[in-house]
């Protein structure tokens, strides 16, 4: 099942995606839901971020070609982590496809995109295993963790580096019975294909990041987890440029870019 979240004038609702339609639903597919019997032409819809996460749990480095990629550019050795690190994002950074990524005025041009797969959470848990990990996974949807990289050399917390508002499009929808670690994800930008790769290459797997996250938090439904991205992130976003990130099972992220000032 695919699932989104709309806006119809001044309704927000959850409805299953089949096709261009989408199928309105009463409550929600994180407690119950059942459908209503209305249908609308998604094209009428607003799609907006298809969950409103409590916590914002992201993955660390957890791709070797993106660390080789990296060390690279730094002219230095690539260092691969020794386990899963676990880290935050803000909130107000989220914003939902085909609304606008701004660049504010002061940032450098080293801007860039990370394409990732995002577990969202259905269901509370804590002290999950490996083993059983994946049972509080409702599914998956898209991310784009735009980072400036000047910043993330400056910002010990990267509060602004990753955080900036508009900065974390999530979409667009949610896409249940996908295998986490077999999932090709394409970044195209402008509509050329400039990055992909498959999730099979993590160094840590989705299972690890869950495991290791409810040995000391308690996940909630709704919250997500972003999963890493690889291959390299350029080139640099820019004024007037959009960036895809694509998966077929889950559909098109898709953001315009706008820099302040431009």
């Amino acid at each position: 099942m695919k699932f989104g979240r709309f806006q119809l004038q001044s309704r927000t609702f959850f409805g299953l995606v089949e096709g261009d339609q989408v199928a309105e639903l009463d409550g929600s597919p994180f407690d119950s839901y059942k459908a209503n019997g209305k249908r609308h032409a998604l094209s009428a819809l607003k799609t907006l971020i298809p969950c409103e996460p409590r916590n914002f749990y992201c993955a660390g480095l957890n791709y070797a070609a993106h660390i080789e990629w990296g060390a690279k550019r730094k002219g230095i050795a690539p260092k691969y982590p020794e386990k899963a690190d676990v880290g935050y994002r803000s909130f107000n950074a989220l914003c939902a496809t085909n609304e606008t990524l701004i660049i504010p005025a002061d940032a450098s041009d080293m801007v860039q995109f990370e394409g990732e797969l995002v577990a969202v959470v259905g269901k509370a848990a804590k002290n999950l295993t490996e083993e059983n990990a994946l049972s509080c996974i409702l599914g998956y949807t898209l991310g784009n963790d735009v980072s400036e990289r000047n910043w993330q050399k400056s910002d010990r917390t990267l509060w602004r580096a990753k955080n900036c508002d508009t900065w974390k499009p999530m979409g667009p929808f949610i896409t249940t019975g996908l295998d986490p670690m077999n999932l090709d994800i394409e970044i195209h930008m402008n509509g050329q294909r400039v990055a992909g790769y498959n999730t099979s290459k993590m160094l840590f797997s989705a299972q690890r990041y869950i495991a290791e996250i409810t040995k000391y938090m308690t996940l909630h439904p709704g919250d997500v987890i972003w999963l890493g991205t690889d291959d390299a992130t350029e080139p640099n976003l820019k004024h007037g440029d959009v960036c895809e990130i694509i998966q077929k099972d889950i559909g098109v992220l898709r953001t315009p870019v706008v820099r302040e000032g431009d």
